[in-house]
């Protein structure tokens, strides 16, 4: 089926994550030429300060890029947003109701994934700016689905591991978030919500089992291509004019 709307991606948090997300667009659809993919508007912008940082440090710099990003999708025709990035999020929520377009939400997009393939519960693996920000947590808790929170060594590993992808040391990160992963397994044998878009990254280069970790970034794309069909239910959009709850 041709998808004849625009999706509008503000991305660059980070480069590798983005261009991850484009490729999984396509991967993920079941167009059979070209001209069946949906439209993307891409804007790469790396320079939008860290996000983890300013919610540890109760910054709110990134937020004026973020939503500039955004509205300049939107007047280049974008019927949908997307932000392949799970911290950005903390900062989308702060403007939902300026948004005149619905926004795939990121996280709501993974929870829904980790429900439907692993019903028993998962460990939050993200930024140590998006578990301070209890994103996925009080999500989580609304669902009822059990979220584990590593501890703070793993934690601190985690961390370091989308800072590796950052620098495009994608095989070093690999051997820390293995490392930090078996570690969680010890405790409790349950899937990983990669909850940063660079950890599906570093999972690959793990060589983990593929079945034990629910993507966000894979999420992400299934929804927007959902959503872009008319397929998605509602509470994955922030809808214009309403705050998420």
């Amino acid at each position: 089926m041709t998808i004849r709307r625009n999706l509008g991606v503000l991305g660059g948090m980070g480069p590798a994550a983005t261009a991850e997300f484009l490729r999984l667009l396509a991967a993920e659809s079941p167009a059979t030429s070209d001209q069946e993919h949906p439209r993307v508007l891409l804007i790469s912008e790396p320079g939008i300060p860290d996000r983890s940082a300013a919610v540890l440090a109760g910054r709110l710099d990134p937020l004026a890029p973020i939503r500039a990003g955004l509205l300049d999708l939107v007047r280049w025709g974008a019927d949908l947003l997307a932000v392949p990035c799970n911290t950005a999020h903390v900062f989308i929520d702060r403007i939902g109701d300026e948004l005149p377009l619905p926004l795939v939400h990121i996280v709501d997009a993974t929870l829904r994934e980790a429900v439907r393939r692993a019903p028993g519960g998962g460990w939050l693996a993200a930024t140590t700016g998006t578990v301070a920000s209890g994103l996925y947590q009080h999500r989580a808790r609304r669902l009822g689905y059990p979220l584990h929170v590593p501890g703070a060594a793993a934690q601190a590993a985690i961390q370091q591991t989308s800072v590796l992808v950052k620098a495009g040391r994608t095989a070093e990160a690999g051997q820390v978030f293995a490392a930090a992963t078996r570690g969680l397994w010890r405790q409790h044998r349950v899937p990983v919500l990669a909850a940063c878009t660079e950890l599906p990254i570093a999972y690959e280069a793990a060589g983990l089992p593929a079945d034990a970790m629910v993507s966000s970034l894979q999420a992400l794309a299934l929804a927007c291509l959902d959503r872009l069909r008319g397929e998605l239910d509602t509470p994955t959009l922030i809808r214009p004019g309403v705050m998420p709850g």
